[in-house]
Formats: structure tokens, sequence, C-alpha cells
């Protein structure tokens, strides 16, 4: 067997291993949240919505257009607005977590306009605007769809301040987040809500305003 044959044979056994490691973790976390989701008859049962108030640091960040906003700026300015937690070197549960939110930005359609998708590196020291860009692009985010980076000590006060700093950015959890208005609870979603999940909540929000 030749060295390319045998360097080909070691990648493809390697994006193998990681596909069933994945599987196998997304289960996993299925069968956990499972267990401990309460009922509910508008949520799959594997996916654990809870409103909880914040006390966010106001730091400064760096978004994709290389603008420099503070973390108030960003989240505070009226409208609706998602979260999630990603960084552009994630080949597990962040291309997921993005293509929620690029199907959640087709779903919402006209009504994109009227909220706001945020994306924050966890990984800053890599994730530059530039970076970002490529990535965001990857996903067709529009002009309502920003991601943001931030230095390392940043980054670190944001995840902690949404209690999902796990000290390594390959243990992040799978989290999602709404808040509908700046004096509003977030809505926290722990594991793999799709963008159906997140629209449906979203809607069932604006009718009890």
């Amino acid at each position: 067997m030749t060295e390319r044959a045998i360097f080909l044979l070691n990648r493809l056994i390697s994006v193998a291993v990681a596909a069933i490691f994945f599987c196998v973790s997304s289960s996993a976390y299925a069968e956990i949240t499972n267990k401990n989701a309460p009922e509910s008859s508008d949520h799959p049962s594997n996916i654990r919505i809870t409103a909880v108030d914040y006390s966010l640091p106001n730091v400064k960040l760096l978004r994709d257009d290389d603008k420099k906003v503070t973390l108030n700026e960003e989240l505070n300015d009226g409208r609706p607005v998602f979260v999630n937690f990603v960084y552009t070197t994630c080949t597990t549960f962040c291309p997921v977590l993005s293509h929620t939110f690029s199907q959640l930005q087709k779903k919402l359609g006209v009504e994109a306009n009227k909220v706001h998708l945020v994306s924050f590196s966890i990984d800053p020291e890599r994730d530059t605007p530039s970076r970002l860009r490529e990535y965001a692009n990857k996903y067709k985010a529009g002009p309502y769809w920003n991601h943001y980076t931030s230095s390392i000590e940043d980054s670190i006060a944001i995840q902690q301040a949404f209690d999902v700093y796990r000290g390594d950015k390959m243990n992040h959890p799978p989290v999602a987040l709404l808040r509908m208005a700046p004096n509003k609870p977030w809505l926290r979603f722990d594991g793999f809500a799709n963008a159906d999940d997140l629209l449906a909540e979203y809607r069932k929000q604006l009718t009890s305003k």
C-alpha cells in the first residue's frame, strides 16, 4: 500500500470516528435532557426551556464587520435577540447550532429584520472578524445575524455570565437563548433546539405580550 493510500485511509478512519463520537454524544445528551426535562406539550421532550435572569458584563466586542461595540449596545437595541456560542474550527456542535440559526432566519422571512441573531465566538484567539465573516457566509448569515469576537478575558466573562463556560471550548454545551426585550428574562434552550423550536417559542412570546 502506498504512503498516499495509507494517508487517505487514516483520514477516512478519523472522520468515521469523529462522526460516531458526535452521534453518540448527541444521543447521550438527548437522553439526559429527556430524563431531566419538565413535561411540555409545546416542545420536544429532549429540549429543556427555562426562564433565567442574567447579570451581564458590559464588555467590549469586535463585530464581524470590524466595528468595535459593547455587549449592552448589541443586546439592548430593543429587538428580540437570539444568542448562541460557536467557534469557527468546531466540527461537532457548532455546525448544528449555526445551521439552526441559518434555518431560523430563513423561516422568519420578512420578519427577520425585527430580530437580532447573535453568535459569540468562544475561541477569540483564532476567530478574527475576517474568519467570522467567512464562517457567517458559509451559513448564509443575513444582515440581522452578527458574529462577535473579543479578548479572551471578555469572552470568558460573557460565557460565565450566561452559564455556558466549561473551561475548554471543546466542552461547551449546546445552548440557545432568546430574550424578547431588554426588561424581559432570558429563555434558555438546553439541548439541540431546532429552528422550529426557536420559532415556536418566539411566536408564543409575541402573542403573550
